[in-house]
């Protein structure tokens, strides 16, 4: 009875993890004046930049500040990256984010935040919005 307790408080608190959101990268790369995407192939590897392109519009930086930060994962999957975000202010950068997109199994942005290694959900409108950028 113990442990069926002990997993259902397991998973209780995996879920509520899951659905809370991460205010504080929001709050932090919101802040940007300019964020460089960097498209890797696709297939998961980041041996290759295949297109870059450079969003200078105050409004599609939010956008992709509250994309980010919308939902927290409970987990951190090492499934490769599809590209990487990199934030700028005043021409220094203040925040780099990795990109998983193009695994139904594996979407996330991963970035070190407080000195650990965070995620969060890449949700369907965040790729919509980075498919978006890339033509």
């Amino acid at each position: 009875m113990k442990k069926l307790a002990l997993l259902f408080s397991a998973a209780i608190l995996f879920l509520a993890a899951c659905n809370t959101p991460n205010t504080k990268i929001k709050e932090h790369i919101s802040d940007a004046d300019s964020v460089a995407i960097n498209y890797f192939k696709g297939d998961g590897t980041m041996d290759s930049v295949t297109t870059v392109k450079i969003i200078r519009d105050k409004k599609t930086i939010v956008q992709l500040a509250e994309l980010i930060g919308k939902e927290s994962s409970g987990t951190i999957n090492k499934c490769g990256y599809d590209g990487s975000l990199h934030f700028f202010k005043q021409n220094i950068v203040v925040q780099n984010i990795d990109f998983r997109m193009n695994d139904v199994n594996c979407m996330q942005f991963s970035f070190l935040q407080e000195g650990k290694i965070t995620a969060t959900i890449l949700t369907p409108e965040a790729k919509q919005l980075l498919e978006s950028v890339r033509k």
